[in-house]
This record gives C-alpha cells, structure tokens and sequence, in this order.
C-alpha cells in the first residue's frame, strides 16, 4: 500500500483520543460491526428510498393543490429550508443523545411526514407538510453521516463511499419503484405504503443500532462551548470540506435537474437515450462509491478526491461542449466516477474533524450547493445557453479539487 497521505492521517485508522465511555462503545462496535453496518446501510438506503418514492409523485401532487410552477418551485423550497433549518441543531443534539439515536427518531421523523404532502389540498399547506418532511431529511442527514463517521473509526476502514453508495442503490430502487406504482396506486397509497415500510425497516434497523450506540468523547461540550477539536483552525477545515460538499452536490444537483435536458435539447436525442444518458450518470456514481473503499485504502482520500475531481471536470466539459452524442455519453459517464466519492469523503473528513458538529456544517453548505445549482443553471443557460451554463459545473468541481488540496496543506 502506498505512503497515507496528510488528509488521511485522520482516517478511521489513526490512533484517535476518545473518553473511556467512548472507547468501550467503540470496542462493542467492533466487535459486532457487520450487524451494525447492515444496521446503518439499511437507514442510508431507506433515505435515498423515501426521497425518491416522494420526487416521483410530485406531478400528482402539483395538480392537486392546482400550483402553478413557480408556486410548485417556493413549495419545494421549504424542503431545502427545512432540512437546512434541521442541520445545525441536529448536530448539537448527537452529541446530547448520541449518533444511533438521532438517527431512529429522525427516520421515524421522515417516514410519517413522506406520507402527509398526498393529503394537502393548497401550495401553502403542502409548503407546511414539507417544511417536516424537510426536516425529516435534514435530521436524517446529519444522524446517518455521524453514525457512519463512529463506524469507520471503529472498523478501522474508510467504508464511508459504501453507505452512500447504499443511498444512491435507494435512490434508483425508489424511483423505479415509484414509476411501476404510479399508473396502479394514488399517491396517497403509494406514499403511505412507504410510511409503513418504512417504519418497519425503522423498527429492525433502529434496534440493532441502538444496541451499539456509542458516546461521543466531546459530549460534555453539546452546548458550544470550546471542545478539543473546536479551535479556529480546525473550524476553517470544516468549513473548507463543506465547500467541497457544496461543489459536488452542485454538480449531482445540475446533473439531475439538467442534463437530460441538455441531451434532449442541445444534441437531439431521443427521449429514451436521454434518459439513458443519466442512467449511465447515476449507475456509474454507485459504481464508484461501491469500489471507494478499496480506493481510498490504495491511494488515500486526497488523492481519490483531487482525481476524482479531474476526472469528473473533464468529463462535464465533453458532456457540455462536445457536438458528438456519444462522446457526450462518455462524458456523463465520467462525471458520475469523478462525483461519486467527493461528498462522502468530504462529510468524513469532517466529522473526523468535529464529530457531529463537523457533519451537519459540511452538511448544510453542501445541501446549499445542491439547491442552489439547478436555479443557477437555468439563469445561466437563458443568458448564454444550456452548453455554456453546464461548464459552471466543471469549475465548481475543479475548485472542489483545489480546496481539498488546501485542507491536505493545513492539516
């Protein structure tokens, strides 16, 4: 294995000082850590389901409160609000209450409010149901990724790209899922139906976690008081990863809400190839994060993240520029092996860094990136058009590569 990296000097695998309460929580982890990943792959996988089943239904919903797009677009907005406004406070509870169980009561949190956006009948009650919902992510976000960050400290691997890659798996399960329901069930069935199930995988999930909680060394500071790791310098580090966060999730944001457009639209391909066209993208992110692991452990994480980064970016320039439908293709392909791994080892490196504190920061800048990418394209592409707008992308993601170059030089 090649020389570690300064970035990775503060992997799971370097020695790391914790409380005794933390320590022996640790050493129960390991010991029992294939349950507890099951455990936690499932809740990571049961997010990306719920996101999904809900954004597939949302033309439904649309024409039962009778919104108009941009009332539509200020209703979605209060998912991003609530999940951002959640964030912060999330994290200061982990360390109150612990990691595992956050996580239950936030996926408790989600599975109930997935259901209510089917039962409004006005753009301002839907707006109210999510703002919950939001939250719901919001809090799921911040438990998950602080219980990922305690478990690859315990494993001693960097097995972070494998839960994501569980959400992504989610994410296409849950869409596809959606799609088969959609002509067979109302929303309000399909929705619930993802309410009871979820609670279920909640409930078997959510026990064995709980059985394996493990306390945080800097607990006795939940109240914002300095704790080891909360000096100036250490502050700006995070803040630097949320920065990496916020271009990736920029880019998957674009990627989503754009570029099958841009295949539709710019290079003339047919529906189907369009849709194929981010298939490839979302297929070949999963890819990526399922084969992470084994590539941090190889090169190290700035390595993986600055690559990763080049690649996508010269990937999103072919996507955007190229005349050529399937060097276009080629080039989303790219874009998803680039993305894949840079928002789950940003979200770790910082967690590393501050524990729960450090994951809801990175966090929230990265979910603005992600709200805020799509708007921007739009504005982007009606002053200069949809090509030139989506090379924004590729410099976000370059400047994501030069941050984390920057954090490996401070740290």
């Amino acid at each position: 294995m090649p020389q570690i990296d300064k970035m990775e000097s503060a992997s799971p695998a370097a020695p790391v000082p914790t409380a005794s309460s933390s320590a022996t929580g640790l050493r129960r982890l390991r010991g029992s850590w294939p349950v507890a990943r099951i455990a936690l792959t499932g809740f990571f996988a049961l997010d990306g389901f719920l996101f999904a089943g809900w954004v597939v239904r949302i033309p439904e919903i649309k024409a039962q409160v009778h919104a108009s797009p941009g009332l539509l677009g200020l209703a979605l907005l209060c998912v991003s609000a609530g999940a951002v406004a959640a964030m912060g406070p999330v994290g200061r509870l982990c360390l109150r209450i612990g990691n595992h169980a956050v996580t239950v009561a936030a996926s408790v949190l989600l599975c109930l409010s997935v259901a209510l956006p089917p039962l409004t009948h006005s753009v301002l009650a839907l707006g109210g149901v999510l703002l919950v919902f939001g939250a719901g992510y919001g809090a799921m976000n911040v438990g998950i990724n602080s219980a990922a960050v305690d478990f690859v400290r315990a494993a001693g691997r960097p097995v972070m790209p494998s839960f994501h890659a569980a959400y992504s798996l989610g994410g296409l399960l849950g869409a596809t899922v959606g799609g088969l329901l959609a002509p067979v069930l109302t929303p309000t069935q399909h929705l619930g139906l993802l309410a009871v199930g979820g609670l279920a995988v909640t409930v078997w999930a959510g026990r064995a976690l709980l059985r394996h909680a493990v306390a945080h060394p800097d607990a006795s500071h939940a109240d914002g008081s300095a704790g080891p790791s909360a000096g100036a310098g250490v502050a700006l580090l995070v803040v630097l990863l949320g920065v990496v966060a916020l271009c990736d999730a920029y880019g998957e944001g674009s990627m989503a809400d754009w570029g099958a457009l841009h295949l539709r639209q710019d290079l003339h391909a047919s529906a189907a190839v369009a849709a194929a066209g981010f298939a490839v993208y979302s297929l070949t992110m999963t890819v990526g994060r399922l084969s992470g692991t084994r590539l941090v452990e190889r090169f190290g994480p700035t390595r993986l993240l600055v690559a990763g980064a080049a690649i996508a970016a010269v990937g999103m320039v072919a996507a955007a520029v190229s005349p050529s439908l399937p060097l276009a293709l080629a080039g989303f392909l790219l874009v998803g092996l680039g993305l894949a791994n840079i928002f789950p080892l940003a979200i770790d490196r910082a967690g590393a860094l501050r524990g729960p504190r450090g994951v809801a920061t990175a966090s929230t800048l990265g979910f603005g990136g992600m709200v805020a990418g799509p708007p921007v394209i739009g504005f982007l592409a009606e002053a200069f058009g949809l090509p030139l707008a989506l090379l924004s992308v590729a410099l976000l993601i370059a400047l994501a590569g030069v941050s984390a170059l920057v954090v490996r030089a401070k740290s």
